[in-house]
């Protein structure tokens, strides 16, 4: 259940580095960018993301691979695990890093194109170093289904980026409790943060696109913050491709493996703006997370079904 655990690098790269520039001066989202390289920022840029590279690295040897011996690099195919969930959540990791590389970067005065690519693939090199790791694992090995979701994921932000100088559309995170992770609480958490991070049958993942973006009306009253946003999750997971039919000596319950897709409405609270520098990190801190609204769901089961609120 290893890849779960992205998501805690995500936050602990997003709290250094944007610790670091808070405590630089006014935030780059509050203003302009510089017009030129700014050498004290970049180096500090630098130096925070070669820190945060090599001490979560680190964290992640003593947690993952230094209990498991190495041998030689080979690949793995897991592309048939958690129905494709945990391939989501490599390519939204990949986007989100690459959206705060490239923020820090301009930051610092590095040009737009220069800062699109060095900062865009923050996430998906950082994700390839786990890869390698992974190559030399004898637990697990390297995946090309990893390495193609990290890339579309870069591309995503890269792509949007150089064709519109801005972030139209957004790969989003959100979490419900399910029932399932009480079957399995050592491959699924036993509840609270630890099935927030392991539990897929209780995450989905959306693309989330802004909609004024495309009104080319500048004198539309239309809100600037609102998205609609296309949904995908899966349920009814005890393993990673199928589910045993114990657990520990005792039976588990059948459930059917499901897939769910939902539309939705979001909020790109990137696009709020508000006079207190704090609020506004925040806001774009928390960007990954999608908003809860009501949602429209689909699954072979049940059909469509309503939910008045869908987190």
């Amino acid at each position: 259940m290893k890849r779960a655990g992205y998501i805690i690098i995500v936050i602990l790269f997003l709290i250094l580095s944007g610790t670091d520039v808070l405590s630089q001066s006014t935030p780059y989202f509050v203003k302009s960018y510089p017009d030129t390289l700014h050498k004290r920022r970049l180096r500090c840029v630098l130096i925070s993301q070669g820190a945060i590279y090599a001490g979560t690295l680190g964290i992640l040897y003593q947690a993952w691979y230094k209990n498991y011996p190495m041998n030689g690099f080979h690949w793995f195919n897991d592309n048939g695990e958690w129905m494709q969930m945990d391939k989501i959540g490599h390519a939204t990791t990949s986007a989100y890093l690459g959206k705060w590389g490239y923020e820090f970067y301009r930051y610092a005065g590095v040009s737009r194109k220069k800062a699109i690519w060095w900062g865009g693939s923050a996430g998906f090199t950082y994700l390839t170093i786990v890869e390698i790791l992974d190559g030399f694992s004898a637990e697990w090995g390297a995946s090309f289904g990893d390495v193609i979701a990290n890339a579309s994921g870069a591309a995503l932000f890269i792509g949007q980026q150089l064709g519109w100088d801005e972030q139209r559309f957004y790969l989003k995170w959100s979490y419900h409790p399910t029932e399932y992770a009480q079957y399995r609480p050592d491959l699924l958490g036993s509840g609270g943060f630890e099935s927030m991070l392991k539990d897929y049958n209780g995450q989905t993942y959306w693309f989330s696109g802004n909609i004024k973006a495309f009104i080319h009306n500048k004198d539309s009253k239309f809100p600037g913050w609102l998205n609609v946003a296309v949904g995908y999750g899966a349920s009814g997971m005890l393993g990673a491709y199928s589910n045993p039919p114990e657990h520990d000596g005792e039976p588990l319950p059948e459930f059917p493996r499901v897939r769910q897709y939902y539309l939705s409405l979001d909020i790109d609270l990137s696009r709020i703006k508000t006079r207190h520098t704090g609020l506004n990190f925040l806001l774009n801190f928390l960007g990954f997370i999608k908003i809860p609204f009501p949602t429209l769901e689909y699954n072979k089961e049940q059909g469509f079904v309503f939910h008045p609120l869908y987190f």
